[in-house]
């Protein structure tokens, strides 16, 4: 089933989140980071920072605390079981901290198919902000497969 490209534009409900220290702390070991600005509250605020900061790719873990994530997939008639992770880029604009609150608002930027069809790609923009000011975009793309075109 083709993706309708009217959904180009189209926000999903927004969310708010925090990270707290520890859980900032289990992603910095578990991705290899030995600086211990990452995991140390004296260490980051030596460095300058007020608490831990949030690193880069964390946002995205984040994201997924969205308590309807997987809702905007089921409204478009997507069947999850036919999706791939295409891609995801990310842009910052300011540095974000453990404890921070950050509002997530994600919109369809675009919806194109490749392979006469069998491929289908949704790229959605996540802005983060954190009391009005921008934190972070994050782009993801994700690719959906016509099981049928597979065979």
């Amino acid at each position: 089933m083709p993706i309708d490209p009217s959904v180009i534009g189209t926000r999903t409900p927004g969310f708010r989140t925090s990270a707290e220290r520890g859980r900032l702390r289990f992603f910095a070991e578990a991705t290899g980071q030995t600086d211990p600005v990452w995991t140390d509250l004296a260490a980051a605020r030596a460095a300058g920072h007020r608490d831990l900061p949030i690193p880069p790719t964390f946002f995205f873990c984040l994201e997924v605390d969205n308590p309807q994530g997987s809702s905007f997939l089921t409204d478009l008639g997507v069947d999850v079981r036919t999706i791939l992770h295409g891609g995801q880029e990310f842009v910052f604009h300011a540095q974000a901290y453990a404890g921070d609150t950050l509002a997530y608002v994600t919109e369809v930027r675009d919806v194109y198919s490749k392979k006469g069809g069998a491929l289908e790609f949704i790229v959605r923009d996540t802005h983060v902000t954190r009391d009005g000011e921008d934190i972070a975009t994050l782009t993801s793309t994700i690719v959906v497969r016509d099981p049928k075109a597979a065979k």
